[in-house]
């Protein structure tokens, strides 16, 4: 792997950390949710795609606009509601929308809007693709069907990144899933591709003619086993520590991750003392 992304995911887990800090500390309202443990997922992902791609987040997506844009002082600042923010502080931790990113706390809301968008870029902009992140979780929605059978249907240039770390909020999968995710893709013709490490280089290696397939109009799911070390959202996990899985972090251990990890952390530390003073944001019509 090279410094750059081990940095990039670092700095997303400094970010998270941070958030939780803050909410803890009475410095945020609302809620969060971080993906501790998730961050190479899409920093690998990242690798693959191309700026004129759109990229379709969720609830759980600060992993996803940081490893796109490397912007923690806007996204703080959004979620902050402080001047600089992504979306002039209306957006919040869910609901971002930056040039061909978005991102919503809807389960299920985001894979029909991307079998749309790829329609639109099959007929447009062929060689482009749409990537839209779900969860486990989110094959509960019955949009996540109609979205899949489409983009069968058509050959939409649509690539779906399932996130399975193993529990819907507090329900773990096997209590809310019957089959399996493959299984699922299946029944729609659909290449499914298991991804079980954590190594970013051997992903893209391995995903890289997946990927190229989708933007030729062979739509395909990629479904990462993973593991959400922290909680659903800021203090709500009901699991004991043995059950959190496998921290991607210890794979790297070295001398090395500890000065990245000591510049991310410093980096975030002056990202939120420089927006926490920051005045509060406005909307501009």
């Amino acid at each position: 792997m090279i410094d750059a992304d081990l940095s990039r995911m670092l700095v997303i887990r400094a970010f998270e950390r941070t958030l939780l800090d803050l909410y803890g500390r009475g410095l945020l309202n609302g809620t969060t949710h971080t993906c501790l443990g998730q961050e190479y997922v899409p920093v690998a992902m990242e690798g693959l795609l191309d700026p004129a791609d759109h990229v379709f987040s969720n609830h759980r997506g600060h992993g996803h606009y940081l490893a796109r844009f490397d912007d923690p002082e806007g996204l703080l600042a959004e979620i902050m509601g402080r001047e600089g923010a992504v979306c002039a502080g209306v957006g919040g931790s869910q609901h971002i929308r930056r040039d061909r990113y978005l991102s919503t706390g809807v389960q299920g809301e985001s894979l029909p809007v991307a079998a749309g968008v790829a329609l639109h870029l099959k007929r447009v902009e062929p060689g482009r693709l749409a990537c839209a992140y779900i969860g486990d979780g989110t094959f509960g929605e019955g949009a996540v069907y109609e979205a899949l059978n489409l983009a069968a249907l058509w050959s939409l240039p649509l690539l779906v990144v399932v996130e399975n770390n193993g529990i819907a909020q507090s329900t773990p999968t096997g209590e809310h899933l019957a089959g399996t995710i493959a299984g699922r893709a299946a029944a729609f013709g659909l290449p499914h591709e298991l991804v079980e490490g954590a190594d970013v280089d051997d992903i893209r290696t391995r995903l890289a003619p997946l990927v190229s397939g989708v933007r030729e109009g062979r739509p395909a799911v990629v479904e990462f086993v993973t593991h959400r070390l922290g909680p659903h959202s800021k203090g709500d996990d009901t699991r004991p520590a043995h059950a959190l899985g496998v921290d991607w972090r210890d794979k790297y251990a070295s001398p090395l991750l500890d000065r990245l990890e000591a510049a991310a952390v410093a980096r975030i530390e002056a990202v939120a003392a420089d927006v926490i003073a920051r005045p509060l944001s406005r909307w501009e019509a």
